[in-house]
């Protein structure tokens, strides 16, 4: 099956990675279901990518931290008789602080979105490409996944399920046709920092960040070549490797001083 038949599904793709992402889809002539909360750039976006390389891109402007969003978007596709055969699940989200004094509705979305979405958009669209014998889904982790993190506790916690859901979860499609590919980027220059707070953290200032387009490359194509986990950049992947055979105590700890403000 040609690319030029097959349909790619980002979310959070109206700016960083995801934006990134869409591009390179977009160059291979994939068509495109975008979502994001932006509804003014994701149409800017859509527009852009239908005139430059002539494909089907629908934008669906969609808040996924709301509970019935993923079902919505995936019966409003059944209903439109688009085929999701990639699905790129790339929209989260980051709160800086102690967690004792960060607001509940912000540590609870901070779940909906990066794993409870998540799990939910896998659950509804990895049935059909089973059925189809043939489908990849690309979840977009992080190094922070590797480790503990006082100051972003349940940010850190959330993309730790994502890396060992999308693990455990490739195991269990091996020779379906299915492939699960974990992205973890480290610090990456994105709207991120400045959404969760942490642009002042030495983690962010100590550390050269890498472009958005870069993380993208190494995501793109470590899901075609069907990998199971990708860590953008050697840095990275060696501060993976390293924590592995660390005593967990010294990990929490270095994670901590890294994160405290300036």
């Amino acid at each position: 099956m040609s690319p030029q038949t097959q349909t790619a599904l980002i979310t959070g793709a109206s700016g960083g990675i995801g934006y990134e992402l869409a591009k390179l889809f977009a160059k291979d002539r994939y068509n495109l279901v975008l979502v994001a909360r932006s509804a003014g750039k994701l149409t800017q976006l859509a527009d852009e990518l239908q005139r430059q390389f002539g494909i089907s891109v629908e934008a669906v402007p969609l808040d996924l931290t709301s509970g019935p969003a993923p079902q919505f978007l995936f019966d409003q596709l059944q209903r439109e008789g688009i085929a999701v055969d990639i699905l790129v699940n790339n929209a989260g989200f980051g709160v800086f602080g102690e967690f004792a004094k960060i607001p509940l509705g912000e540590e609870l979305g901070q779940i909906q979105l990066n794993v409870t979405a998540l799990t939910y958009l896998t659950k509804l669209f990895v049935g059909p490409m089973l059925e189809r014998h043939s489908g990849k889904i690309l979840n977009v982790a992080s190094t922070a996944g590797f480790q503990p993190g006082p100051l972003m506790s349940v940010y850190y916690a959330t993309k730790a399920y994502v890396i060992s859901f999308s693990e455990a979860l490739a195991n269990e499609l091996k020779s379906t046709g299915v492939t699960v590919t974990c992205l973890c980027p480290g610090v990456t220059d994105t709207g991120f920092q400045g959404r969760a707070g942490t642009e002042n953290t030495l983690l962010f200032k100590s550390l050269r960040p890498m472009s958005a387009k870069t993380v993208a490359r190494d995501g793109y194509r470590g899901l075609m070549a069907g990998k199971t986990l990708v860590i953008s950049g050697f840095r990275n992947w060696l501060l993976a490797e390293s924590l592995r055979i660390s005593p967990r105590r010294l990990v929490t700890a270095v994670s901590r001083k890294l994160l405290e403000q300036e």
